[in-house]
């Protein structure tokens, strides 16, 4: 059975559709065998024997308006419609994911939390995951088209494969990004709800807008997100020249908003790409300080796999444009229903209640799809 990936990019107002027709996905046994490579990348948290790093080949493509894979949507795209619902059947085929409760999150909470008191990591992130079940009963591509409209900013994606599974994301975080020219990542870490007057920042949604308003950061979020932004720097400092770092600034996604820097940089040769992104990936957004340490202890320790959660996904061409984005606000779609993943950064002063509520204000983003 083939695959496909649908993605809308932040910002825009159509979106692309890449289908393999023939065999199943290039598979990857790491993100550094990327280099020299192009298609499109669904990569997993930890790659293994069980969740390679897949390259969906660019068979057929087409850009068009979101609203076209509605199951009443442009006639003209009523066979290549067919073939991706039986791409989705098939995808949602794989066994459930483990969901955890309360309980297993605050007996996360106490391990991992221990491990950043003993001094052991200066940062880790603790994931989780929940089951919703299916009860609008609308299909996957009509919940594609729905996070289009509810979600302008992010970074929205259907990918379907029955190595992978089907997967929703709805992602503002940029891995690795550029229009052929320069090259760009970011530093995406600390979350806040807005509530209240705050609800009105960044309303219309602006790709250009720093202006914080009333928004006020505590130490821990700003001191999360400098982990994060150092971590870039010196990992970039390893392949990259040219170096600007800009921000930090506020940036809204959904009801919520993180603390984001940019950082633009030239690459001399785009035939190392696989080995920027694997010093990238992942961040300590998503893993934690020293990261080989922490994703070791995360992939042992935490209660569900993240499978494919906190991985990227996106096109790659080293020659052309190319946007990764980490696979955040996402979920797997089950034949029973849906596989919800969130997380969070821990700090020596993080607090078990605030986390967990940090998670379901992430999980939200999906909630509000299904």
């Amino acid at each position: 059975m083939p695959a496909f990936a649908l993605y809308r990019l932040p910002y825009q107002k159509h979106c692309h559709m890449v289908m393999q027709k023939t065999g199943q996905p290039t598979e990857l046994p790491s993100v550094f065998a990327l280099s020299g490579r192009q298609g499109f990348v669904v990569a997993p948290f930890t790659p293994d024997d069980s969740h390679p790093v897949l390259l969906i080949n660019n068979d057929i493509s087409a850009e068009t308006e979101p609203d076209v894979w509605l199951p009443d949507g442009d006639g003209e795209y009523a066979e290549l419609r067919a073939q991706m619902e039986l791409i989705l059947d098939e995808a949602q085929q794989r066994p459930s994911v483990k969901a955890g409760t309360k309980t297993h999150y605050m007996i996360d909470f106490a391990n991992f939390h221990s491990q950043i008191v003993a001094g052991n990591f200066s940062k880790i992130v603790l994931a989780r995951c929940c089951h919703e079940p299916s009860i609008v009963g609308e299909g996957p591509l009509a919940l594609f088209v729905k996070a289009c409209h509810l979600y302008p900013r992010l970074m929205v994606s259907l990918v379907a494969a029955p190595r992978c599974g089907a997967w929703l994301v709805a992602s503002p975080e940029v891995l690795l990004e550029s229009d052929g020219d320069f090259w760009t990542t970011m530093s995406l870490a600390g979350t806040m709800r807005l509530s209240g007057s705050q609800l009105s920042f960044d309303e219309p949604p602006s790709p250009v807008d720093h202006d914080d308003g009333d928004i006020t950061w505590s130490i821990k979020n700003i001191q999360e997100q400098r982990f994060v932004s150092t971590y870039i720097t010196e990992s970039l400092e390893q392949v990259a020249t040219d170096i600007e770092e800009h921000g930090p600034y506020t940036m809204r996604a959904g009801n919520l908003v993180h603390l984001r820097s940019d950082f633009r940089f030239t690459i001399a040769d785009t035939r190392r790409l696989g080995e920027l992104l694997y010093v990238l990936y992942p961040t300590p957004a998503v893993c934690g300080l020293p990261k080989d340490a922490a994703r070791d202890f995360i992939r042992k320790n935490e209660f569900a796999p993240r499978e494919y959660y906190s991985g990227f996904m996106g096109m790659l061409n080293p020659e052309g444009e190319t946007h990764l984005f980490v696979s955040l606000r996402c979920m797997r779609i089950n034949q029973d229903g849906f596989s919800l993943y969130a997380g969070g950064g821990l700090l020596p002063d993080s607090n078990m209640e605030t986390e967990w509520n940090e998670t379901e204000d992430k999980m939200d983003t999906m909630r509000a799809l299904i």
